[in-house]
């Protein structure tokens, strides 16, 4: 039988070290590929790039801004997405005053000043308390600066534009698995528990001593969450309809 395919979806300025320790582990049984949320301006763009990509059938894992990435895979694509795992991420848009307040560090960013956009970015605030801040924001940082601020401007586009997802969630038939910290700053846990209750099948899974990134705050429960999900069954019900893409 051949192995399952996980796609892994990083989030905003981060690249495949945002997952490393889970791929250490779960490329042992599975074929592991990650797949940068970075070639377009939309949410959509990104999609349909990271689908060419893709295999024909693939377990989907997004995080952050990945994770909103993965919501529009499997509306797009809902018969090629086995099973999606949605970890500290939102199916909202952003309101008017959050696409607004992300402009002038889009202009920072175009006016050179990149230091300083990253230093706003990544929150260590965001952080559980018993994380090793000082050496996460230096290896979210040196991610940061790999990825530059063309891809950043990207990215705060596909944010400021992105579309609500909260009725599409509702047709999601495939093991899904929520994942978030206990001390997430960002997506609070009230947030990741609203989200599992729109996906039908999902389970919440709240990661102890982890902040938003549960993936490096807390990686071996992390990992353990994602393994947990990869082995449930894949459900023998109908797949969701694939949605109008207009």
């Amino acid at each position: 039988m051949p192995r399952e395919t996980l796609v892994m979806i990083p989030p905003m300025l981060s690249d495949a070290r945002v997952f490393a320790p889970q791929m250490q582990v779960m490329s042992q049984a599975h074929a592991v590929m990650v797949a940068p949320p970075t070639c377009g301006e939309r949410i959509e763009e990104i999609a349909s790039q990271i689908l060419s990509w893709s295999p024909p059938k693939f377990a989907l894992c997004g995080m952050g801004l990945g994770g909103m990435v993965a919501m529009e895979v499997i509306r797009r694509a809902p018969d090629r997405v086995t099973r999606i795992a949605l970890i500290s991420t939102s199916p909202q848009a952003d309101t008017p005053e959050a696409a607004a307040a992300r402009e002038p560090h889009i202009i920072a960013a175009r006016a050179g000043r990149w230091n300083d956009v990253l230093q706003h970015e990544i929150n260590s605030t965001w952080m559980a308390p018993s994380t090793d801040k000082v050496e996460l924001v230096r290896e979210l940082t040196a991610m940061g600066h790999a990825l530059g601020p063309e891809i950043y401007i990207k990215q705060a586009r596909a944010l400021q534009r992105r579309k609500d997802q909260q009725g599409m969630l509702r047709q999601i038939l495939q093991p899904t698995a929520v994942i978030c910290g206990r001390h997430d700053g960002q997506y609070q846990i009230k947030r990741q528990e609203f989200l599992a209750e729109l996906i039908p099948y999902a389970q919440l899974e709240i990661i102890e001593g982890a902040g938003y990134l549960p993936t490096l705050e807390a990686p071996d429960a992390t990992t353990d969450a994602l393994q947990r999900w990869m082995k449930q069954p894949m459900m023998l019900r109908p797949t969701m309809p694939a949605s109008s893409l207009n």
